[in-house]
């Protein structure tokens, strides 16, 4: 293990004061019997001291520390849907053609109670998607994405992502659709292995994508209510909100 240099200097100077003060100690007092009293106490105490500092009040910065990095990335998040994610579920939902079954459980989750959420997303991955790329717009898809590049660049070099490898993989499945989806001139006329490759690509961003909105949407029931009644009201899975 590499040790700085300025590390071991100040080591060894705190080491010779300590030694300096407990020779002051014994040239003033002459009382080597309390000198070794207070070395020992010192000694005991240095352990309680470790467990105070290090272990408790370590772990007490370390919780703040990342439950103020989880409330930002929980701001990232809201950001993305915002700005692309709300949107892009709504585009996969018209070239999924089991649309109808997804859209009828999750456009009642506005009314769920809380304890519905905590197992909901995992029920995503139980849901078959099969998305078909002739059902939609690829065109629109083609242009949304390439439009939102820049943006899902700038968040995925966020540090913030660090602390949630669930949202991080949703942003590279989103990235790597938009790269394959930019990388063809005429996404309306492809070959039939293009077209295979490009609704499993859909696929997989469309299953992290359904499954991070239902954990940001018990994120939002459970601390900003306010903002929850807004997602409610532009749901995705709402075909009413298609006209909106």
């Amino acid at each position: 293990m590499k040790i700085d240099k300025w590390k071991l200097a100040w080591g060894i100077l705190l080491i010779f004061l300590s030694i300096f003060f407990y020779a002051v100690h014994f040239i003033v007092f002459r009382d080597p019997h309390h000198l070794f009293i207070f070395f020992v106490g010192d000694i005991a105490f240095a352990f309680i001291e470790v467990l105070l500092v290090t272990m408790i009040i370590h772990e007490l910065l370390n919780y703040r520390d990342k439950k103020s990095a989880i409330e930002k990335l929980n701001m990232v998040i809201g950001a993305f849907f915002s700005e692309a994610g709300t949107d892009l579920l709504k585009i996969f939902t018209s070239f999924d053609r089991n649309a109808d079954k997804i859209k009828s459980w999750l456009i009642a989750c506005g009314e769920w109670p809380e304890e519905k959420f905590e197992g909901a997303a995992g029920q995503c991955h139980l849901y078959e998607y099969n998305l078909d790329c002739h059902s939609g717009d690829m065109k629109y898809l083609q242009d949304f994405l390439v439009q939102k590049r820049g943006f899902l660049l700038n968040l995925l070099q966020n540090s913030n992502l660090l602390e949630h490898e669930r949202f991080t993989n949703l942003l590279w499945a989103v990235f790597h659709l938009t790269e394959e989806m930019a990388a063809r001139t005429d996404v309306n006329r492809l070959s039939i292995t293009d077209y295979k490759h490009l609704a499993h690509d859909m696929e997989r961003a469309y299953m992290l994508l359904v499954s991070e909105w239902l954990e940001y949407m018990k994120h939002l029931k459970r601390n900003y209510p306010y903002l929850f009644s807004l997602a409610m009201r532009t749901n995705p899975f709402d075909p009413g909100q298609r006209q909106k």
